[in-house]
């Protein structure tokens, strides 16, 4: 919306002085006006603006998109025992932050998840922590805090329920839903 005003106000601007450019007289003699022998023809050169869009949301209004369209990440994982957020994450984080500081009426949740290892309080107390790594991440590029809601599931929602390494490492995640 923005790169549209500031390209509105140009417009205007442009016009404006071509208008007062051609108002405006530097000649002295006046002017003898020449037919010419061919007609001349004005070619007018039409450029097209493309403006360049940012992140928002695809058509459903909840699955956010990059500024080429590409869907964004909602899930992030962790390691065993960890809430450390990944730096390959960074880039969909701020994409993130993009889309919900263009959107001050938009807000998340993010849901902090665990595999089922470990005790029911402790699995609640990481989940919580995976969740605060997310959020501090978006708080630090800008979200306001009205905008975020943290809550942690522990190991009740297992994306899968096996009993295996790859099951685990799949549970070991923070999830971000719009509202």
């Amino acid at each position: 919306m923005q790169v549209k005003e500031t390209l509105k106000h140009l417009w205007v601007a442009v016009l404006g002085t071509l208008v007062i450019a051609g108002c405006s007289s530097t000649a002295t003699e006046p002017v003898v006006e020449q037919q010419p022998a061919t007609e001349a023809v004005e070619v007018i050169e039409v450029a097209e603006v493309v403006e360049e869009s940012g992140p928002g949301f695809a058509g459903d209004d909840k699955t956010p998109v990059d500024a080429s369209g590409n869907p964004v990440s909602r899930t992030f994982y962790f390691d065993f025992d960890q809430a450390i957020v990944s730096p390959a994450d960074f880039a969909a984080l701020s994409t993130h932050a993009e889309i919900l500081r263009a959107n001050p009426n938009r807000s998340i949740v993010i849901a902090g998840h665990c595999d089922q290892r470990g005790t029911r309080e402790y699995n609640l107390a990481l989940g919580e922590s995976r969740a605060k790594a997310i959020s501090a991440i978006l708080l630090a590029n800008g979200v306001g805090s009205r905008q975020i809601e943290e809550i942690s599931y522990g190991e009740e929602e297992l994306a899968n329920p096996a009993n295996n390494a790859r099951a685990w490492a799949q549970n070991r995640r923070a999830v971000v839903s719009y509202r």
